[in-house]
């Protein structure tokens, strides 16, 4: 008979498997961002480091809002576009073809 423990036991060699879709963090921050640390090392003055420190307050604000980069990115692009969606015209719906 299978104990609570067991249960335990097997869902902790599973686990690995349930962290596979969530997003890569350095020192707590999504990867992205990271990314802006990297190009500060190399080319370090005074407009990278304001940059970095906009890039990360970006990513910090779209954390707190519950958002991940490609969310966002998403949501932007809704934004832009607007509620109004125009379907396909008439002439631009694909047609079958009889090449016999």
């Amino acid at each position: 008979m299978a104990t609570a423990q067991d249960d335990l036991e097997v869902e902790k060699k599973n686990w690995h498997w349930r962290n596979t879709m969530r997003p890569v963090r350095f020192f707590n921050l999504d990867a992205r961002a990271s990314l802006m640390f990297f190009v500060l090392l190399v080319y370090c003055r005074p407009v990278t480091i304001i940059l970095t420190i906009i890039v990360v307050a970006i990513f910090r604000i779209l954390e707190h809002r519950g958002l991940t980069f490609p969310a966002a990115l998403r949501s932007l692009r809704s934004w832009l576009v607007g509620d109004r969606r125009p379907g396909w015209y008439t002439y631009a719906h694909r047609r079958l073809k009889d090449f016999g």
